[in-house]
This record gives C-alpha cells, sequence and structure tokens, in this order.
C-alpha cells in the first residue's frame, strides 16, 4: 500500500471509532448470504501469538474438510509472522496475507470470518468493526474488557445480522449442557447456590523496567483502546492480564469460562441484583495490580452465585495447596459436582440422570463453522449475549473489588455474612494463605462494596452507584474508540 494510500485507509479508518460503521458491507460475500457446503470461508485470525495458534490449527487443518481457509494473520508484532506463515502454509498449503493493523483486513471484502485471540482490551473493538464490515466473528473469552464493550457487542451483531460466537468452550459441550439441564429439572431440589472455582498457579511477575518497545512491535497498535503509557517487559507477551488497563484478572481471564456455567445453572439467570466481592494480592511483591487470591458473590435473588479465586496454587515450595477449576450446585437436596448428585451428608456420589440437551456438534470452533454457514441463530452455542453477560459478571466483581477499602483479616471475615457456602469459601482463602506462608493477623484484605444493580439498565444503583457507574465503561484512545452507536 502507497504512503499516500495507506494515509488515506488510516484517516478514513479513524472515523469508525467515533460514528456509525465504516465499512460498506452490502454486496460482500459475507453480507448475510448463505454459505453453502461448497463455498470457501476465508478467516483472519487477529492475535497469533497464544491461543492464536489453535485458531489457525482450526480452520487452517482441522476443519479444512470443510472448506476453510486462514488467508490473514494479523498482529501489531511482526516477529510471529514467518513462524505463523509458515505453519499456515504447512497445514493448509496457501501463504496468508500478514498485516500489523486490523483495519486493513477487515477492508478485503473477500475475507468473511474474523477470529479474535487478542489481549482483552482489544476485544471488543476488533468484534464491533468486524461486524460492521460484514464479518462474522470468534472472540476469544472475554469479549469485552467492560460492562459497556459487551453491549455494544451484543447491538453491533444484532444491526449487522452476524453471527458473533464467544469462546467459553463449556458452552460447546454436550455433558455440560446435560448437566445443567439435570440441575434444572427439579429432581435434585431447588438451586441455592451456583459456585464456580478458578484456582491455577498465578505467582509473582516480578518488576519490569520501562524501555523502549522491540522494533519489531507497534506498541501503538498493541495498546489500541488502552491509555497511553511507557512499555514493559511485564506487559508483552502474557502478563498484561494483571494490569487493569488491558486486563481483568483471572477472574476475567481462566475464571470466566466457570463464571459462564455457574450462570448457565441459574435458569433464565442474566445479570445480578447485587455484586460483592473481596481479595488481594498476597505473598507477592511485583508489578501487578489485579488479585490473586477474589471472592465474588452475587445476588439472584432465589440463588446466589459464588465464585472463588485462589492464584497461589502448585508451588511445591509454598505449600503446594492444591488448585481446582470447576463447578458445583448446592442444592436444597445436597451438591452436584463433576455429573454426580451428593445428597446432604452422604460422601457418595450417584451419576445425574441423563437429561435432554442439546448443542450444536463440531466443538468450539465447529459449531460456530456451522453458524456462520447456516445463518440459524439456534446454531450459536455462545452467542454475543450469552457472553456479554457472563463476561459482566467479572468486570461487576472486579469494580465492586477496586472500590473496596483495605481491612484487616477480622474485619474481612466479619463482611461475609453467613451463608454456609459463602463461609465456607472464605474459609478456603485463608487456609490457601496460610499455607503459603500469610500471616493472617498481619494481611491486609481488600473489601469490596456491596453494590446493587439494575439488570435491565446495566447500571448500577443505590450507595456508591455514581464511583461504580464510572467503571463500566473508560476513556478511549482515539482512533481506537469503542463507540456509543453502532
Amino acid at each position: 500500500m502507497s504512503r499516500l494510500n495507506r494515509r488515506k485507509f488510516l484517516q478514513t479508518s479513524a472515523a469508525a471509532s467515533t460514528a456509525f460503521g465504516l465499512f460498506t458491507i452490502a454486496g460482500t460475500k459475507a453480507s448475510g448470504k448463505v454459505l453453502g457446503a461448497n463455498d470457501a470461508v476465508r478467516v483472519g485470525v487477529a492475535g497469533i501469538r497464544g491461543r492464536g495458534q489453535s485458531h489457525i490449527n482450526a480452520f487452517a487443518k482441522e476443519l479444512k474438510d470443510q472448506n476453510t481457509q486462514v488467508t490473514y494473520l494479523i498482529d501489531p508484532d511482526t516477529r510471529l509472522f514467518g513462524p505463523r506463515g509458515s505453519t499456515v502454509n504447512e497445514l493448509g498449503g496457501n501463504a496468508p496475507k500478514t498485516v500489523k493493523d486490523i483495519r486493513e483486513a477487515l477492508d478485503d471484502k473477500n475475507l468473511d470470518v474474523i477470529t479474535v485471540a487478542t489481549c482483552n482490551h482489544w476485544h471488543s473493538l476488533i468484534t464491533i468493526w468486524a461486524c460492521q464490515a460484514g464479518k462474522d466473528v470468534y472472540v476469544e473469552k472475554p469479549i469485552s474488557h467492560n460492562v459497556f464493550e459487551g453491549r455494544q457487542c451484543v447491538e453491533a451483531a444484532k444491526k449487522y445480522g452476524r453471527v458473533v460466537q464467544h469462546g467459553t468452550q463449556q458452552r460447546s459441550s454436550l455433558e455440560r449442557a446435560k448437566e445443567i439441564a439435570a440441575l434444572q429439572s427439579g429432581q435434585y431440589g431447588k438451586l441455592l447456590v451456583s459456585k464456580g472455582y478458578c484456582s491455577k498457579p498465578r505467582w509473582s511477575i516480578g518488576n519490569k523496567p520501562s524501555e523502549a518497545a522491540p522494533a519489531e512491535l507497534d506498541f501503538n497498535l498493541w495498546l489500541g483502546p488502552a491509555p497511553e503509557q511507557a512499555y514493559h517487559g511485564n506487559l508483552v507477551p502474557y502478563n498484561w492480564h494483571w494490569f487493569w488497563d488491558t486486563g481483568n484478572g483471572d477472574i476475567g481471564n481462566q475464571g470466566v469460562h466457570e463464571m459462564d456455567v455457574a450462570r448457565w445453572a441459574i435458569k433464565d439467570g442474566t445479570l445480578p441484583k447485587s455484586v460483592w466481592s473481596l481479595g488481594g494480592r498476597f505473598a507477592v511483591d511485583d508489578q501487578g495490580q489485579t488479585p490473586n487470591t477474589q471472592m465474588a458473590v452475587f445476588d439472584y435473588g432465589d440463588a446466589l452465585l459464588l465464585f472463588e479465586v485462589r492464584g497461589l496454587v502448585g508451588n511445591k515450595d509454598r505449600g503446594d495447596f492444591p488448585g481446582n477449576v470447576s463447578n458445583e450446585y448446592y442444592t436444597t437436596e445436597g451438591k452436584i459436582h463433576e455429573g454426580k448428585f451428593y445428597k446432604h451428608g452422604s460422601d457418595v456420589g450417584e451419576a445425574l440422570a441423563d437429561a435432554e440437551a442439546h448443542v450444536t456438534p463440531g466443538g468450539t470452533f465447529g459449531s460456530f463453522l456451522a453458524a456462520v454457514r447456516s445463518r440459524k441463530p439456534e446454531d450459536n452455542n455462545a452467542n454475543a449475549e450469552v457472553a456479554h453477560h457472563s463476561a459482566a459478571l467479572c468486570h461487576l466483581a472486579n469494580i465492586s473489588y477496586r472500590l473496596g477499602e483495605k481491612a484487616s483479616y477480622d474485619k474481612a471475615a466479619g463482611s461475609i455474612g453467613d451463608n454456609k457456602q459463602v463461609v465456607a469459601s472464605f474459609g478456603t482463602l485463608q487456609d490457601n494463605l496460610k499455607a503459603v506462608g500469610v500471616k493472617l493477623e498481619e494481611a491486609e484484605y481488600q473489601v469490596g462494596r456491596k453494590l446493587d444493580f439494575d439488570a435491565a439498565s446495566e447500571k448500577f444503583t443505590g450507595d456508591g452507584a455514581e464511583a461504580a457507574n464510572k467503571l463500566l465503561s473508560r476513556e478511549y484512545r482515539a482512533p481506537f474508540v469503542v463507540p456509543q452507536q453502532v
């Protein structure tokens, strides 16, 4: 692209950030046409370092017999273009175009699909821009970096008639769907607490000095919607998860998978009546900002959603406290966990009854492709609204946490109430901290504000609402602005 044309392209592209759709979608291959079995689905993968490799493998190899082809690799880090391009060539037999700027790929009318495996702070803007350009979207979790962004993704998918599927993979599991159906049948009692665990090793990331970004990395593009700031080695490639500007902590990383299942278990559960969270960044002295230990409670009226994050696990030199990535459901009659029902007072579980359920087959990527070809909403296992509600729970918990106050262990313990499962969860947090050498009498928690929430308006209400509502969105750097109107 010539310098003049490139400048014109970027000037034109910037308009998409503040107005309606930039892209002309009428007449493009992706604009509502049902793709037949013999029509190639051309895919651009945005974010090709980590999870993006799975996207490449799926569409260049695993789904190749279903006529898919990776034609674009998109990443601000040009160091990845050589090895990932070779992978596509080896698996798919074609040489993809490589571009740093997502907007270049979206300008290609022959591109049908964008898959998003970038950092969290880019997920929504790419999703919205892709919908405006007439592309279908597979977007990794979480769909959003904040609550406002998630709702805008829902509206963009609706307005432009796009398939937007979320990377909460358990929505494509028939086994999990049957478990939820069995729970909701009422056969095992009324649901009281739906609990999710996110407990993976998340120890110290150390401290890295500010320095010039590598020449091969377009750091301005990498930052995109995030505030302008200095480059340091803890941002790229992975530890951006633990900074508020770019990530959402582990509750919005691994946790959104289990959060989605926990919400799924609450029949017709969308967003809660209130949220409360506590935690801290314990046992490390590093650059990270997000909690490595966190508990969140969401009130859905008849049921609570309880979530537990513990990152100080799996270290033999620091207590070797076990991790746990799972879900369980407490009912009036007992507990459901890993496909078994445990009656009150019994340690012996019985297999759940076989319940009727449906998911579009093909796994995460295969089901997405089926929805792209059929254009049937029911074929989408995890659509934009499902994604938005589950991601929003992670954001709501973090808002409560961030608006909290420092408190001693005793004060934190006194704030948790008397729900049996909530008390037990807090106890597990204490046991974990003690196992890794944290002295509870010296520990300082961040005790979040209990915040009331109106699910219809997607706004906080009551005490603390003004400060909390400000955190539902963010200030964006032009031209990387998530638009108020999509």
